[in-house]
């Protein structure tokens, strides 16, 4: 068997795969040059450099593993890879800690000035009065995003003195009063309380623009800010506005909105107290030997017959139980990234119930890819394997239900969401066998194809709300694909609700246009990353 390993990988994954595979290091390359090669190798290794395509994938027809030495595979197309049998896996935890060290690093950099005092001591100067900082004992640190890496850094905090407090809307309450942090019950109720607010979570419709020129204004005077996440969740411009008035004493960024790009970044000319980085946070020899090693691991266990520790595809699960259940895997996790964005507050239990020719099987990997698509509309480095950890670690029951009630498809699965704010069900079916359809949503019945970008807008029945809704949606330049508008049952019921896909994301500036249309009430953007 023959391994390629790629991207400037530590030379200490070869070593680990070379018992059972001979091992060729090759410098990045292009796609066309990866589809002459790849036929001869049985399992590829990437960074973020190469992009692994359909292409590729169709042209290694020997390929059993492809591994990517980090956190994501946004560079791998692993629904081709899935397609192909193919499993994909990466390193979920191997930059967690140089992540969270990057954090307190750039925190203590702004609490005692250090990157302008040594350059000015650099310059010969001696100016000690000028650069007089403040101790981090004592102080209040708010953390959003109670993950892996938001943990770690509460750790670091609570033994350096520091004062918690803790806003994650998917965080229990209990778990984070334990850990010794204050539970934040809203931002409103986080903002004002903090000197120091470092965020620690996936960019997505939810997190864009977190920060920005009016959540500042709810800040402390002289609050200091750290973004070690991903760029975009602070707003540059309103950052600089901020720094150079002396709002915000000052702040630490690694991450930009457009990167490596970062000539026309508004904070590179900013006159305020500021520490930046280019995007260091998993940048440590340790984590490189981390992602590396973990990741060969798992190429010379599958290689070996064995499994693999951190799957993102279907694969990873034991073939005897995925069989028979395998066509429902999509919708099964499509419903539950749907149930999760329509659920507001904490989740608390996720109910799994199936139907007709579903109600006789295993349905365990049903129930994986329902928490693994969940999941990950709140959670970044979700898979197959760590799903129901995670699920488990955050306190969510997970009660999984047969029901011999007869329904109008072979198999139907339904989910309810129950949150502290509430409960959502959602429903998901084959139709004519292998056609993955949302058959229901709540109390309203649906036949709708899963797609990445839709829109659910709950509304009163009344003349030209469609219209209404259509013109906003067009003045946005969204394309609107198709649209279903459905009313419940009951002839006199006067609430209806429109699923309409569309062509690319909506912001909230456009939610909020909508939901102001009298008769609209809480539209909810929902993205879907697992896609038909």
């Amino acid at each position: 068997m023959k391994v390629l390993i790629t991207d400037k990988i530590n030379e200490s994954a070869g070593k680990i795969i070379e018992p059972v595979a001979q091992v060729d290091f090759l410098p990045t390359m292009t796609e066309e040059e990866l589809i002459k090669i790849i036929p001869q190798y049985d399992a590829l290794m990437v960074r973020s450099q190469t992009k692994v395509t359909s292409k590729i994938i169709e042209a290694g027809k020997n390929l059993k593993i492809i591994g990517r030495a980090g956190v994501g595979v946004d560079n791998i197309d692993v629904e081709s890879a899935t397609q192909k049998g193919i499993i994909v896996v990466n390193s979920p935890d191997g930059n967690t800690i140089a992540a969270a060290e990057h954090t307190i690093a750039l925190m203590f950099a702004m609490a005692r000035n250090i990157v302008p005092a040594a350059l000015s001591t650099k310059e010969g100067k001696w100016d000690r009065s000028k650069f007089t900082g403040c101790e981090l004992f004592g102080k209040t640190l708010g953390i959003i995003g109670f993950g892996k890496i938001g943990t770690h850094v509460a750790e670091v905090a609570l033994s350096l003195g520091m004062k918690l407090v803790i806003y994650d809307p998917y965080a229990s309450k209990d778990v984070v009063e334990k850990f010794g942090a204050e539970y934040a019950e809203s931002l409103d109720d986080f903002w004002g309380k903090c000197d120091f607010i470092t965020v620690h979570v996936p960019k997505n419709n939810e997190t864009v623009n977190l920060i920005n020129k009016s959540t500042i204004a709810k800040m402390k005077n002289g609050v200091r800010l750290i973004n070690c996440a991903r760029g975009g969740i602070i707003n540059e411009r309103d950052l600089k506005e901020a720094l150079e008035s002396g709002y915000v004493a000052s702040a630490a960024i690694d991450v930009y909105e457009n990167e490596p790009n970062i000539s026309e970044c508004s904070l590179i000319s900013c006159s305020g107290n500021l520490v930046l980085t280019p995007h260091l946070g998993a940048s440590t020899k340790e984590a490189q030997l981390n992602v590396a090693t973990d990741v060969a691991t798992q190429i010379k266990e599958v290689l070996s017959g064995g499994s693999a520790s951190s799957a993102v595809n279907i694969p990873s699960l034991r073939p005897d139980k995925l069989e028979p259940v395998k066509d429902y895997m999509l919708i099964a996790e499509n419903s539950g990234e749907l149930g999760m964005q329509l659920s507001d507050g904490v989740i608390k239990s996720i109910e799994i119930t199936a139907q007709g020719d579903l109600a006789g099987l295993d349905i365990q990997p049903l129930e994986v890819a329902v928490l693994k698509g969940a999941l990950s509309s709140i959670l970044e480095g979700i898979n197959y394997v760590n799903a129901p950890v995670i699920a488990k670690k955050r306190g969510i029951d997970i009660i999984s239900t047969r029901s011999n009630i007869k329904c109008n498809f072979a198999g139907l699965l339904s989910i309810k969401f129950k949150t502290d704010k509430g409960e959502n069900v959602v429903s998901g079916a084959l139709v004519a066998k292998d056609i993955p359809r949302i058959v229901k949503i709540n109390d309203y019945e649906t036949s709708i194809r899963p797609q990445k970008h839709m829109l659910i807008v709950p509304h009163v029945n009344k003349p030209s709300m469609i219209a209404k809704v259509a013109k906003v949606i067009g003045e946005n330049n969204i394309n609107i694909g198709s649209m279903n508008v459905v009313q419940k049952n009951d002839k006199h019921e006067t609430e209806s609700i429109m699923v309409i896909n569309i062509d690319s994301e909506v912001n909230n500036s456009v939610l909020s246009e909508i939901s102001k249309i009298d008769g609209v009430h809480n539209p909810k953007y929902i993205k879907l990353n697992a896609q038909v």
